[in-house]
C-alpha cells in the first residue's frame, strides 16, 4: 500500500508543466465568463425558492473516496444510503423523501439522469467530486431544468473552474473494509492568457461492510478550455469504470442485531457483479454579445455499455427459450445457468440558453434536446442443461428510443427597491418508444407521447439588509419510467404525475450568524407507488394514486461563536401522507390477491424528524477539528404504516480533524483524520419488502428473509445495515 501511495504521488509531480502568471483583472473576467454558462438553471438570492450551495472547500473536507450522495449528507431533508454499507458502491439519496429517479442531476446544465430509469447510479462515476467546483440543491421543484422533471429535488454540479496557474496534486485514502483512493490531479494554467488543460486519474477499492460487497472503481477527467476576452469554450471529457459485486438483496430482518451474521450476504457465486462503463463528451460554448448579454451553447453525448452476471439456480428452461429435453424416461425441465443482462446506450444531444438584462428584467431563454436509444438485451453463458441454446444466445433483445426536448422562459422582474417578481413556465415534450422482445418473452411494441406545461411564478421582499422573506408556487409534470412502461399493457399503462408545490420562506444573515427557515407544501396528483397489485399481464408495477402531499419545515442556521468557533445546524419537521391507501398482497393458498384498504397511512421512506448538526473548531491556521451529529427519524418500507414494516430512528456521529502541514518541498501537505459512526450504533438506512398471505406456509431453515408480522401475513424483506465504527486517513500532497 505504502508503494501504492508513493508511485502515485511521483506520478503527479511528473506532470507540473509551467506556466506565466497572468493578470489578476483578467483571470477574474474569464472565471465569471466560464460561470455564466450554468447561471440558466441556478437560483440566486432573489430567487423564491429552497436551496444550498456547497462549495469546493466543503466537499474537500470530506472527500475521501465515499460516493457523492455521503458528501451531500449534511444538507437539510437529505438521508443517504448504501448497499455495501460502507459507502462506496452503490449509494443514492432522498430529498424530503423523494426517492433518486425524482431528484433532477445536471452538470453544466447537461441532464445525468438515465433517461428511462430516471435515476443517477453515482457508481458510474467513482471520484468525480474531485473534480466539482461548487455544487446547488435546489429543493421542491426549483427553476426550470434540463433533463428530467424535479419531482423533489434538482442537483446541478459545476465542474472545477478555471485555474490561472500550474498546478498538481495527489489525494490518497485508507480506511476500514479494505477502503482505499489514490488519484492524481494536475493542470496548465492558463497558457499564453488563452488556454488551460486539466486532468484527473482516480481508483477507488473497497472491501464494502457486507460481505464479498466488493468495489473496484476507476475514472478520468480531462478538460480543456479556450477563454477569449468575450468568448470561451470547454471541452470536456470524463468516464467511469465500476466492477462491484452485488448486495442488493440486503440483510434478512433477524440478522441485524447479531454482529456475526448482519454483514450476511445471499450471493456467493464469485462473479455475481455488476460490470459498467460510462463515458460522457461535454461541449461547452459561452459567448458574451455585449454587456448583459449572454449566449450558451452545449452540446454532450454519453456512451453506457455493460451488464450485470447472474448465477441462477433450477431455473425453468421454457423461461429462457429452451425446449425441455428428454433423458430416457426423465423429462427436465429445469436448470442451473449463468446469465447476463446487458445495457448498451447511447445518449445525445444539446442544451441552450440566452441571458439578458433589459432593465429592471432579468431574462433567461433556454431549452435542450436530447435523444436516447438504448438496447436491452440478456445471454446465457452458462447452463448445466440446454438443447436448442448456444453461448451468448440472447433469450431477451429489446431496444428503446426516447426524445426529450423543451423550452423555458424565466424572468426577475425588479419591481421596486424592496420586491422582487419571479417568473417561470416550461414546455416539454416527450416521446417514448420502445420494441422487441423483453425478459419475460414478451412483445414490446409501442410507443408514449407525453406534452407538459410547467409553470412557476412567486416573489421575493427584502425587509432590510439583512433579511428576506418569498413565496413561490410552481408545477411540475412527470412521465412514468421504463418499468412502468414495460411491465404493462396499453389497457393497463399508469398515467404521468403531476406536482402542486408551494414554498415560503424567510432568510436573516449577518456577520456573526445567520438563519433561514422554509415552509413547503407538496401535492401530488397521481403518484406512483408500489401497491403490490399485479396487473394484466402479471407483473408488480407502480399504481397511480389520487392524492397524496408532503407539508414540511426546513429550518437552517450557523453561528460563529467566538473567532475560532463556528456551530451549523438544520432540521426537518413534516407529515408525509397517502389520505387513502389500498394494499393488494398476494394469496399463497389461493393464487389470488387479498385487499387490504388504509386511511391517512405515512409515504414510504419520509421521516418526520431530519436533523443535522456540525461544530468547526479551528485550533490555529494549521489544526481544525469538526464533530458533526445527523439524526433520521423513523422511516416506513412501505405505505402502510405498520411498525412490523419499519426502519427504526438512529443517530449517527462523525469526528474529523485536519491538520495542514507546514513544507519546504509541498505547497500543500494535508492529513485528514475521520471516524464515521463514532459511537458503534447497529442501524439500517434502506430496506425493501414483499408482504404474502398464507396458512399453509411452512418456513424452511434457511428462509431467513421470511417473517410472521403482527397482523398474520409473511413479509419477505431486506434490509441494510451500515458500517459501525469505522476510519478514513487522508493524505493530498500538492503544488
Amino acid at each position: 500500500m505504502i508503494k501504492k501511495l508513493f508511485f502515485t504521488s511521483c506520478l503527479a509531480f511528473s506532470f507540473v508543466a509551467l506556466a506565466q502568471e497572468q493578470e489578476q483583472d483578467s483571470v477574474l473576467i474569464k472565471k465569471e465568463l466560464q460561470e455564466v454558462n450554468v447561471n440558466a438553471l441556478r437560483a440566486t438570492s432573489l430567487t423564491p425558492i429552497s436551496f444550498t450551495n456547497i462549495s469546493k472547500k466543503e466537499l474537500e473536507e470530506q472527500n475521501l473516496g465515499q460516493d457523492l450522495p455521503f458528501l451531500l449528507s449534511f444538507t437539510p431533508s437529505i438521508v443517504t444510503t448504501s448497499d455495501a454499507g460502507a459507502g462506496v458502491g452503490y449509494t443514492g439519496f432522498r430529498v424530503r423523501g423523494s426517492d433518486p429517479t425524482r431528484v433532477n442531476v445536471t452538470i453544466n446544465g447537461i441532464p445525468l439522469n438515465d433517461s428511462e430509469s430516471h435515476g443517477v447510479f453515482w457508481v458510474n462515476m467513482p471520484d468525480f467530486s474531485s473534480s466539482i467546483e461548487n455544487i446547488q440543491i435546489q429543493r421542491g421543484v426549483g427553476t426550470s431544468t434540463n433533463g428530467a422533471g424535479a419531482f423533489g429535488a434538482s442537483l446541478n454540479l459545476v465542474t472545477d473552474r478555471l485555474r490561472s496557474k500550474a498546478y498538481a496534486s495527489t489525494s490518497n485514502t485508507v480506511g476500514s473494509h479494505g477502503t482505499l483512493k489514490n488519484n492524481v490531479e494536475f493542470g496548465t494554467g492558463l497558457i499564453n492568457n488563452r488556454f488551460t488543460v486539466d486532468a484527473r486519474l482516480s481508483k477507488i477499492e473497497s472491501d464494502g461492510y457486507i460481505d464479498r460487497a466488493t468495489s473496484n472503481l476507476k475514472s478520468f477527467y480531462l478538460s480543456g478550455g479556450y477563454y477569449g476576452d468575450d468568448e470561451s469554450l470547454k471541452l470536456t471529457i470524463f468516464s467511469g469504470k465500476e466492477v462491484t459485486y452485488q448486495a442488493w438483496n440486503g440483510v434478512p430482518l433477524r440478522y441485524l442485531d447479531d454482529d456475526s451474521l448482519r454483514t450476511f450476504n445471499i450471493y456467493e457465486y464469485d462473479n455475481e457483479v455488476d460490470n459498467y462503463a460510462q463515458t460522457h463528451y461535454h461541449f461547452n460554448y459561452t459567448k458574451e454579445l455585449k454587456e448583459n448579454e449572454v449566449f450558451n451553447l452545449g452540446l454532450h453525448y454519453t456512451k453506457g455499455l455493460g451488464y450485470f452476471e447472474q448465477f441462477r439456480n433450477n431455473d425453468n428452461l421454457s423461461d429462457y427459450g429452451i425446449d425441455n429435453i428428454a433423458i430416457g424416461n426423465e423429462i427436465i425441465e429445469s436448470t442451473d445457468l449463468i446469465r447476463r443482462r446487458w445495457l448498451d446506450n447511447d445518449f445525445y444531444g444539446t442544451v441552450f440558453s440566452y441571458q439578458n438584462t433589459i432593465g429592471n428584467l432579468d431574462l433567461t431563454i433556454g431549452g435542450a434536446w436530447n435523444t436516447y436509444e438504448g438496447s436491452h438485451y440478456g445471454e446465457i453463458i452458462w447452463a448445466q442443461y440446454a438443447i436448442n441454446s448456444y453461448i451468448r444466445d440472447r433469450y431477451y433483445d429489446n431496444d428503446a428510443t426516447k426524445i426529450d426536448y423543451n423550452i423555458y422562459v424565466k424572468g426577475l422582474y425588479q419591481l421596486n427597491k424592496q420586491t422582487t417578481l419571479f417568473g417561470d413556465i416550461q414546455k416539454r415534450w416527450i416521446d417514448y418508444s420502445f420494441v422487441g422482445l423483453d425478459q419475460n418473452a414478451v412483445d414490446l411494441d409501442d410507443q408514449e407521447k407525453f406534452d407538459f406545461l410547467n409553470p412557476k411564478f412567486g416573489f421575493n421582499f427584502q425587509m432590510n439588509k439583512k433579511s428576506n422573506v418569498y413565496a413561490s408556487f410552481a408545477v411540475a409534470n412527470r412521465e412514468p419510467n421504463r418499468s412502468d412502461f414495460v411491465d404493462s399493457s396499453p389497457e393497463s399503462r399508469p398515467v404521468h404525475e403531476t406536482l402542486y408545490d408551494t414554498e415560503v420562506g424567510y432568510k436573516f444573515q449577518s456577520k456573526s450568524y445567520s438563519l433561514s427557515a422554509n415552509g413547503y407544501y407538496m401535492i401530488y396528483d397521481n403518484q406512483l407507488v408500489l401497491t403490490g397489485q399485479i396487473n394484466d399481464v402479471g407483473a408488480f408495477t407502480r399504481t397511480n394514486i389520487d392524492y397524496s402531499e408532503r407539508i414540511g419545515l426546513e429550518l437552517e442556521g450557523s453561528f460563529k461563536l467566538g473567532e475560532k468557533f463556528v456551530w451549523a445546524a438544520n432540521a426537518t419537521f413534516s407529515q408525509n401522507k397517502i389520505p387513502f391507501f389500498t394494499e393488494y398482497v398476494d394469496n399463497w393458498d389461493t393464487w389470488g390477491q387479498e385487499v387490504f384498504k388504509y386511511k391517512d397511512t405515512d409515504i414510504a421512506f419520509s421521516p418526520n424528524i431530519i436533523w443535522a448538526s456540525k461544530f468547526d473548531y479551528q485550533i490555529d491556521k494549521s489544526l481544525k477539528l469538526q464533530f458533526i451529529s445527523k439524526y433520521i427519524g423513523e422511516q416506513f418500507i412501505d405505505n402502510t404504516s405498520s411498525k412490523d414494516r419499519m426502519l427504526d430512528a438512529y443517530i449517527t456521529h462523525t469526528a474529523r480533524a485536519t491538520w495542514n502541514m507546514d513544507s519546504k518541498l509541498f505547497d500543500v501537505v494535508k492529513w485528514t483524520f475521520q471516524v464515521n459512526n463514532l459511537l458503534d450504533l447497529n442501524y439500517a438506512n434502506n430496506a425493501w419488502v414483499y408482504r404474502f398471505v398464507s396458512e399453509g406456509y411452512d418456513p424452511r431453515p434457511d428462509d431467513a428473509y421470511v417473517n410472521l408480522n403482527s397482523e398474520g401475513s409473511y413479509d419477505m424483506a431486506g434490509y441494510f445495515p451500515q458500517a459501525k465504527r469505522n476510519f478514513l486517513i487522508g493524505l493530498t500532497l500538492g503544488f
